[in-house]
């Protein structure tokens, strides 16, 4: 993605969505603005008029004041409202595009990359969305002065505009100088957060590591110097430039002090540059000062398009508004001919699994065993329709698993991954019945051995905070809950202790089958293979024996 790229069409569309406030916020700016310059007027006018202010120029005087302030009230607060709703859809459709992205591709983008779009891109948006407001209003009161002194004195404001024209120019490439730094910063955050995740996830390998331990506290401190000193020089130049704009203002002032004492300008005249030009000073400043946030906001919003783009493709037919219906299984589910291949690594080749045939039927335990590497993983996610085969088919008693009913297939399985993802909350597949009642998880806590420590109120575990074993005992609690036909469970017994791994197979699963469900369970422990009706062994992506 280049970031000369336009933003994602959704973002865009949003943004006209909101096009009636943008619209009333720069109208009211503008007006603010133009309000705002005939005040600088009047106030010449006062100046040098015999009478001194008239009753009429004092009610001019007080209406131009309250037209400023509504104008800068309402063009703020409907900025505002612009922001917080920009930035709510913005949020709400990435969370959609995510729910909705196909997972082979969730996995190629880690959570160290998703995480500062997520957050901190899409804060600076709603930061910048508010300050746009006043600075619409400084823009328009710029462009209002200038017009201003363009009817004073063609003459003069011709001087102005090619002094000006090229203190722009200064501040222009000073601009674009920051606005580069800004993306290599950017670009550095990503890397940053990785370390953290490191340092926060590694915690015990790095305790028991000093080698790794120092080098990845150097990375991560080299990281911060590197963006802690881009942001410097780029904030820097802005200073300068802010600091020459400055400068540029009294030189300008001096200038046309020192072209109208030649050209005998009238007084009123003069008064009205000098008036309206340190005036000017501050609006100027102000957009001067908006523009790193601006250039920080253009950073985000392109990083935000290029998340958008990525997840552009979502899977079809996933049902994200409503609980999909569950469809019958009752004689088999068939895999047949079924084969994927993974992207190939640089100077290396993909990894093949397949083809594979195997049938499973309700009632079965089966076991799925094999190296690390073997394909184990890969063949289970293409069974709970995870993954999409690249060749042959997944079929649910005898009806070909397409993208039209994929969704309402995985809805037959219940799973406890071995990197599994522990939620909080316990939630029915029934729409009538959301949550799951005390006295219904309480047998199942207790059978479990963490009924002392976990309670479930208003649908929800009371903690999850507890060791790995236990949160895989209370990821068994959602299985048993969730009473669906097939349970697949990845190396659940992988980090139990000697008790509850006898429990698991000579108890749980026997009863679970018992009861008519599938059960596919991933295992090294070749003491408990005897416990399943088959075991399919796997061997570089092939099943060599079933």
């Amino acid at each position: 993605m280049k970031k000369g790229l336009n933003h994602a069409p959704e973002i865009t569309q949003l943004m006209w969505s909101f096009s009636p406030w943008i619209l009333l916020s720069a109208v009211s700016g503008i007006t603010a603005g133009a309000a705002t310059v005939t005040l600088l007027d009047t106030i010449n006018h006062v100046l040098h008029h015999p009478e001194g202010l008239t009753v009429n120029l004092l009610l001019t005087f007080t209406a131009l004041s309250v037209l400023v302030l509504i104008g800068r009230v309402v063009s703020d607060m409907s900025a505002n409202l612009v922001g917080q709703r920009l930035v709510a859809k913005i949020r709400k459709t990435l969370a959609r595009k995510i729910l909705g992205a196909p997972i082979d591709v969730l996995e190629r983008n880690r959570t160290y990359r998703l995480m500062p779009i997520l957050t901190q891109d899409v804060d600076m948006i709603s930061d910048v969305a508010f300050t746009l407001a006043s600075t619409t209003i400084a823009l328009a009161i710029t462009l209002g002065c200038l017009g201003y002194l363009a009817w004073l004195s063609p003459s003069l404001f011709a001087l102005l505009m090619v002094a000006l024209i090229l203190g722009t120019m200064v501040q222009a490439l000073a601009q674009a100088k920051g606005v580069a730094g800004f993306w290599k910063a950017r670009d550095l955050e990503e890397i940053l957060h990785k370390g953290y995740r490191g340092i926060s996830e590694g915690a015990k390998e790095l305790r028991m590591h000093r080698a790794r331990r120092t080098s990845v506290r150097n990375q991560i401190d080299l990281t911060v110097d590197s963006i802690r000193d881009i942001h410097h020089n780029a904030i820097n130049t802005y200073v300068m430039a802010t600091a020459f704009g400055s400068a540029l203002f009294f030189l300008l002032i001096a200038l046309v002090l020192g072209w109208a004492t030649i050209q005998h300008t009238e007084p009123e005249t003069i008064s009205g540059f000098v008036l309206v030009l340190l005036f000017l000073k501050g609006p100027i400043e102000q957009i001067i000062d908006a523009l790193p946030g601006i250039g920080r906001a253009k950073v985000a919003l392109n990083r935000i398009n290029e998340l958008s783009i990525r997840f552009t493709n979502s899977e079809a037919h996933l049902n994200l508004e409503s609980v999909p219906s569950i469809i019958p299984f009752q004689e088999n589910i068939e895999l047949r001919g079924v084969q994927y291949i993974f992207d190939a690594p640089e100077d290396g080749k993909g990894f093949v699994l397949g083809p594979i045939d195997l049938t499973l039927k309700p009632g079965e335990l089966v076991f799925v065993v094999g190296n690390n590497g073997s394909g184990k993983t890969t063949l289970i996610k293409l069974l709970l329709g995870l993954y999409v085969p690249q060749e042959g088919e997944v079929i649910l008693d005898g009806k070909t698993i397409a993208a039209e009913n994929r969704d309402e297939y995985r809805q037959l399985f219940t799973t406890v991954f071995a990197d599994f993802y522990l939620f909080e909350d316990l939630v029915s597949d029934e729409l009538e019945k959301t949550h799951v009642l005390p006295e219904m998880a309480l047998p199942y806590l207790q059978r479990l051995e963490i009924a002392h420590k976990v309670l479930v109120k208003d649908g929800t575990f009371s903690t999850i905070d507890l060791s790995t074993g236990q949160r895989k005992r209370l990821a068994l609690v959602h299985a048993y809950l969730e009473g669906r036909p097939v349970l697949v469970f990845d190396e659940w017994a992988a980090d139990q202790d000697p008790t509850f791994r006898h429990l698991f197979y000579t108890e749980l699963l026997p009863e679970l089958r018992a009861k008519g469900h599938l059960l596919i369970v991933i295992s090294h422990d070749d003491r408990y293979f005897h416990v399943a009706d088959r075991v399919v062994h796997m061997e570089a992506g092939r099943i060599i024996d079933n």
